[in-house]
């Protein structure tokens, strides 16, 4: 008996440990993204007819605080501007310039990010990026821009009216509850 209740904790330290790690890596690799501005054309001037590029890319994202934005580039530059200078494609009064090729910027703080080419008439051509960095305590408070409510579901069964909410480790959660459940059974 006495030995059945040492595997049974050893067991339970293994699998909180495997939970502690499990956790701690699931939350590290969605505490922070790099996004790539333009995807793969990078940040370039785009084509006559496609203008929006850059506003497109950016509403399909989501940025929250501690995420970046790496900025790919030849012969150019990118300029972090305030919102009049964005508006205005004004080059001459950049809170950060960088020209070397690749830069990456840091989303410190909630917020509009306003960036421009430094390049002449690219700006106006549509090199321009206005990134709006979610606040993390609005995060869960407002849906998608352009979410639409889903379809109540009509059942003949009475509902509990319980929401479940399911992590992204959920599932490997539960195998570890199941794991654990089958090592403090075993004879």
């Amino acid at each position: 008996m006495k030995r059945n209740i040492s595997y049974c904790f050893f067991g339970l330290f293994k699998t909180w440990l495997t939970v502690f790690l499990a956790v701690t890596i699931c939350c590290a690799e969605a505490a922070a993204t790099e996004f790539q501005a333009g995807d793969d054309l990078g940040w370039q001037e785009p084509d006559l007819n496609n203008g929006a590029l850059y506003t497109q890319w950016a509403s399909r994202n989501r940025f929250h605080v501690g995420d970046s934005l790496s900025f790919t580039y030849k012969n150019d530059s990118v300029l972090e501007v305030d919102k009049w200078d964005y508006y205005h494609c004004n080059t001459s009064n950049p809170i950060i310039a960088f020209d070397n090729g690749k830069s990456i910027m840091k989303l410190d703080r909630p917020g509009p990010f306003y960036f421009i080419s430094g390049a002449h008439d690219h700006c106006k051509n549509g090199q321009r990026i206005f990134i709006d960095v979610m606040d993390p305590r609005l995060v869960s408070q407002s849906p998608p821009p352009g979410a639409v409510p889903p379809e109540p579901y009509l059942s003949d069964s009475p509902s509990l009216g319980v929401a479940i909410a399911v992590a992204p480790c959920a599932p490997f959660m539960a195998l570890i509850v199941t794991f654990l459940a089958s090592v403090c059974s075993s004879p």
